[in-house]
C-alpha cells in the first residue's frame, strides 16, 4: 500500500484518499480494459472526475476549486497510479498538475474565470502542446509560429505526443511570436479546439499508457484574439521553467506509486508461486532482491515527501525537482524489471498486471524531460 506518512498528510488528506480510492474502483475499474483497447477513456470519465473533486484540487474556490495545496493533487496521483491505471491517471495529471498551473500562475482574471471552473468540473479538458516532430527536450527548436495580425494571432504549425489530444477543448500552445530563433521569441497562447483551422491528428500507438490518448495536432491559419496570450509575449521559456518543478515532482510521484504497486503484487506472487517444492519467497535470492527494492522504495518516498514539503511552501528548486524526477523514474524502471524477473515467464504475459506495469514504466524516463536532460540540469550545480 501507499505509505501513510503522517508527517506530511493530515486528516483531510486521509479522507480524500479514501474518496479517490473509491473513485478508482467505481469509475475506472469496470471500464479500464475497454479503454485500453480503444486507446482513450470515455468523455464521461472527465465529468465523473469533476464530480468527485479529483480535478484541479488546488484551484482556488473563487474559480470553482476546493483551494487545497499540492498535497491534494499528490493524493490523486498516488492513488490512481497505485491502483495500476497509468493511462487514465496520466489524463488527469496533465490536466490538473500541469495545465492548470499555467492558468493559475499566468492567466488574466478573465482567462481564469473563463476556463478554470470548467476544468474543475470536467466540462473543459486541457492539453499543453510543446513537442513537435524533431523538437523534443530542446524547446528552442519550436517552429510553430503565431503571427500578429491586428487584434489576432494567426497560428501555423504541428505538434506531436500531445496528451489529451483527442478530448481537449483548450490547448496551451508554445509558439514563436518573434522573427528570430531565440528563446525570447516564444509565447504561450490559449487555443480553443473549436476554432477553424485546428485539426486533431491520429491517436499515436504507444508501448504503454494505452488509454491515455496521445495525439498529433495541426494548426492551419488558426486565428485567436490577442487576449488569448497567456502571460507576457516572448516569455514562454521563463514561464515553462517556473512550472517545470511541479511537473517533474508529479512524474516522480507517479513513479513512486507505480513502483510500490509493482513491488506489492510481486511480494504476493512469490509467496504463492512454488519452485522445487517451496514458495519462491523462501529462497534467499528472492528475499535479498525484495529487500533491495524495499530499500529503494523507502528512500524514494522520503525524498519525494521532502520535495512535496518544499513545494507547498513555494521552495521547490529546479535542482531538487530534477533529482526527484531522475532518481524516482530510474528506480521505477529497476523495480518493475526485477518484478517481471521474479514473475518468470508469466511476467511477460499481458494478462498479468506486472507486464502492463512494466510497459507503462518506460516513458517515465522520457517525458517531462529525459533522464539525460535531468543529469545535465543537475550537473550545472556541481
Amino acid at each position: 500500500m501507499i505509505p501513510e506518512r503522517p508527517l506530511l498528510y493530515e486528516e483531510e488528506h486521509r479522507l480524500f484518499r479514501t474518496s479517490v480510492r473509491r473513485f478508482a474502483q467505481v469509475e475506472i475499474a469496470p471500464h479500464f480494459d475497454r479503454w485500453e483497447a480503444a486507446g482513450q477513456v470515455d468523455r464521461s470519465y472527465w465529468q465523473a472526475g469533476g464530480a468527485g473533486g479529483l480535478l484541479c484540487p488546488s484551484v482556488a474556490e473563487v474559480y470553482g476549486g476546493i483551494g487545497g495545496d499540492f498535497r491534494m493533487n499528490a493524493v490523486v496521483i498516488e492513488e490512481l497510479w497505485y491502483a495500476g491505471y497509468a493511462g487514465p491517471a496520466a489524463n488527469f495529471s496533465v490536466h490538473s498538475d500541469v495545465c492548470a498551473g499555467y492558468l493559475v500562475s499566468f492567466g488574466t482574471e478573465s482567462q481564469k474565470h473563463g476556463w478554470l471552473p470548467g476544468m474543475v468540473s470536467g466540462d473543459v479538458v486541457c492539453a499543453i502542446a510543446m513537442t513537435e516532430p524533431g523538437t523534443g527536450s530542446d524547446l528552442q527548436g519550436v517552429r510553430t509560429r503565431a503571427t500578429r495580425d491586428g487584434d489576432h494571432y494567426v497560428i501555423n504549425g504541428q505538434k506531436t505526443f500531445i496528451s489529451n489530444g483527442q478530448h481537449c477543448d483548450l490547448v496551451i500552445v508554445v509558439a514563436r511570436t518573434g522573427s528570430d530563433s531565440g528563446s525570447d521569441q516564444m509565447s504561450l497562447i490559449l487555443v480553443e479546439t473549436a476554432r477553424e483551422g485546428f485539426n486533431r491528428g491520429r491517436k499515436l500507438d504507444k508501448l504503454g499508457h494505452l488509454s491515455a490518448d496521445t495525439s498529433e495536432m495541426f494548426f492551419d491559419d488558426v486565428r485567436v484574439p490577442v487576449e488569448n496570450l497567456l502571460g507576457t509575449e516572448g516569455r514562454a521559456m521563463a514561464q515553462l521553467m517556473s512550472e517545470l518543478p511541479q511537473e517533474r515532482l508529479t512524474i516522480a510521484l507517479q513513479s513512486m506509486a507505480a513502483a510500490q504497486r509493482a513491488y506489492d503484487i510481486t511480494c504476493d506472487y512469490v509467496r504463492e508461486r512454488k519452485a522445487f517444492g517451496k514458495a519462491i519467497a523462501e529462497f534467499q535470492n528472492t528475499r535479498y532482491q525484495l529487500a533491495d527494492l524495499k530499500a529503494d522504495l523507502t528512500v524514494g518516498w522520503a525524498y519525494v515527501d521532502q520535495c512535496i514539503s518544499h513545494h507547498i511552501r513555494g521552495a521547490l528548486s529546479q535542482h531538487d525537482a530534477s533529482v526527484a524526477k531522475l532518481w524516482c523514474t530510474e528506480m521505477h524502471g529497476r523495480v518493475v524489471d526485477q518484478c517481471v524477473q521474479l514473475h518468470g515467464g508469466y511476467g511477460f504475459m499481458r494478462e498479468y498486471e506486472i507486464c502492463r506495469l512494466y510497459a507503462d514504466a518506460r516513458v517515465q524516463r522520457i517525458y517531462g524531460g529525459t533522464s539525460e536532460i535531468m543529469r545535465e540540469l543537475i550537473s550545472r550545480s556541481l
